[in-house]
């Protein structure tokens, strides 16, 4: 699996020495984790490490293995089961001290936070503003779904007895925090690998309020995860013509206008927000251009 991850179009990948590893094979894990980092060619992924819950014996020493023997190699640490903003603090500070001693750029190793319980979700914001070196919160559905006694073995999925989607508020809390605080929100795995369609579901509720993707634990997911999270084409398209039009407009040449029509809709700087989200998905996404706007012609 580390080998294979290493080709596979995903833009980031995380080492897990958490629930994927049983007990008895923690230490053995850190080493594979240090020697697939420094010997495997991620160019372009985002490189990350997840280590073990705080409140577990694995986790300082999770951080001292990694960091100091692949440090320069790794992108962010990922905190699984975060209760309380201290422990994002902890792990900042071990993270300072290594850095220090190893010689590596100060605060260029950033945290991933992931909220897999009730505690967790009730201090979300004072979790995202913990540390400069927060980058993104995370949705952790299985434990969250277990912490709450919600009656289901279906990890992600919706609930045909419940009357909506049950984890709106859940995932609306953590978009909220991480939005205030200006980093990514990702929506956690969906356990049934097989079934693409239940995962594009699920995902199409996130990537409608907002979220920025999803994780995926099959290869056969990314494709899915990648249409979900990408803007339509019309849909990007129009985004882009909407910024353009509306920088000619508000300058001299569009006559410093700062509410115009593009067709028949009445454009405006909220226009050109909301436009700017949908475009920056689909530039990100590596999206390219079927329209072009052209100013009107006196």
């Amino acid at each position: 699996m580390l080998g294979k991850a290493q080709g596979l179009p995903a833009d980031q990948v995380f080492l897990d020495l958490e629930d994927s590893v049983a007990p008895g094979a923690k230490e053995s894990a850190r080493a594979n984790v240090v020697a697939a980092l420094n010997e495997g060619d991620w160019a372009g992924k985002t490189r990350v490490v997840r280590v073990n819950d705080l409140t577990t014996k694995w986790t300082y020493r999770d951080v001292i293995t990694v960091v100091e023997g692949a440090g320069q190699n790794l992108d962010c640490v990922m905190l699984p089961k975060v209760q309380t903003a201290a422990q994002v603090q902890w792990l900042d500070l071990l993270l300072t001290q290594i850095e220090e001693v190893m010689g590596l750029a100060p605060g260029r190793i950033g945290i991933e936070a992931q909220i897999e319980n009730a505690l967790g979700l009730s201090n979300v914001k004072e979790i995202a503003f913990a540390s400069p070196r927060i980058e993104t919160i995370i949705f952790g559905p299985a434990d969250f779904m277990a912490s709450i006694n919600m009656p289901s073995l279906v990890v992600g999925a919706l609930n045909p007895d419940y009357p909506g989607d049950p984890f709106h508020y859940v995932l609306f809390k953590i978009l909220e925090a991480a939005r205030a605080r200006g980093v990514q929100a990702i929506d956690g795995p969906y356990l049934q690998i097989r079934d693409t369609d239940g995962f594009r579901e699920v995902a199409r509720k996130s990537a409608a309020l907002g979220y920025d993707g999803k994780w995926v634990l099959h290869p056969g997911q990314i494709d899915a995860a990648n249409e979900v999270y990408s803007p339509q084409q019309e849909d990007y398209d129009h985004a882009e013509l909407i910024l353009d039009a509306y920088a000619w407009y508000t300058s001299e040449a569009g006559g410093l206008r700062g509410a115009a029509m593009l067709g028949d809709e009445m454009i405006d700087e909220a226009s050109a927000k909301m436009a700017q989200v949908i475009a920056a998905k689909g530039r990100a996404a590596g999206m390219q251009r079927t329209r072009k706007f052209e100013p009107p012609v006196a």
